[in-house]
């Protein structure tokens, strides 16, 4: 199947910007979790943005490659030719997968060069991390043994889009982790899993036939539904630990109001192209969360 699409919105396309919130959102609560610190402990050193800066870009750019890089393993794979949600360029002949491997190659070599600088300004130890995660990056479904067919995606995205991002911007920031930014880099990776699992819900079938065994596969339709509920729960839960020393994190849980159609959606057992908006409504449910997250973490106690 052929693609109208061509040039820059094509490409625009392929890198998923609905996922991108997954990139932003543990950056700004890192960055809160950093300001939260600076302002209980006034003799620490204040935030130094430009590496919060350097942190948004190594997110970003890991994001666009693991898109890019899932878009041509699996075209090559003819995993994506029997597609139900959005566009793939490689399944759908839109581009070539070469063209697409040199895509998720540059969008990984930024994140690279970036993480690079962020670890020579704070701690060599970066660097170990930021091979890993672009190691995982790719090994999500490419090379001889992908992990996303074995069911450990989701592990991927919370360890790496979740807890890394939140608390490794937040080390970036004022080079110091704490249990705060801990915490809500769980909650934060938690929404990141609930994106991944309700597309993986909506794939069941075709992953099925093509021998994708995702952890929804493994699940089955009832048990990844209820994961899906039980990462909205640990969002909240993470909340409400974080506000027991920063209680103004409490606003976050507004955002669950925004939770509420696709859990309904979810629960009600839709199916197919029926899921496809639930995408979309757990993508803004994590944006408003972190948006929120991150206001709550900044305000004075």
């Amino acid at each position: 199947m052929s693609s109208p699409l061509s040039g820059a919105r094509l490409w625009i396309i392929g890198a998923r910007p609905r996922t991108l919130p997954a990139a932003v959102v543990p950056v700004a609560v890192g960055a809160a979790c950093a300001v939260a610190l600076v302002d209980q402990d006034p003799a620490r050193d204040g935030v130094v943005w430009w590496r919060v800066a350097l942190a948004a870009v190594v997110s970003l750019a890991l994001q666009v490659g693991v898109n890019y890089a899932n878009d041509y393993s699996d075209g090559v794979r003819g995993t994506d030719d029997d597609r139900v949600g959005p566009l793939r360029l490689v399944g759908s002949g839109a581009a070539s997968p070469v063209a697409v491997r040199r895509a998720a190659v540059a969008a990984l070599g930024v994140a690279a060069l970036a993480g690079a600088v962020l670890a020579i300004a704070t701690s060599l130890w970066l660097l170990v991390i930021g091979v890993a995660a672009i190691a995982a990056a790719w090994g999500y479904t490419g090379g001889p043994r992908p992990y996303g067919y074995i069911g450990l995606g989701e592990v991927f995205v919370f360890v790496f889009f979740g807890l890394v991002a939140t608390a490794g911007t937040t080390f970036a920031a004022v080079e110091t982790i704490d249990v705060r930014s801990v915490v809500a880099g769980c909650g934060v990776g938690a929404l990141a899993c609930a994106l991944l699992v309700v597309n993986n819900l909506r794939d069941i079938p075709t992953d099925t036939a093509a021998g994708k065994n995702t952890l929804a596969v493994r699940l089955g339709d009832d048990g990844t539904r209820r994961l899906y509920e039980g990462l909205i729960a640990a969002a909240v839960i993470a909340v409400v630990l974080v506000a027991r020393d920063r209680p103004g994190a409490l606003i976050a849980l507004v955002a669950m109001t925004a939770g509420l159609r696709p859990w309904r959606v979810v629960r009600s057992g839709a199916t197919g192209r029926d899921l496809i908006a639930v995408l979309g409504d757990t993508g803004r449910l994590q944006a408003v969360y972190g948006v929120l997250l991150t206001v709550g973490l900044v305000l004075p106690t």
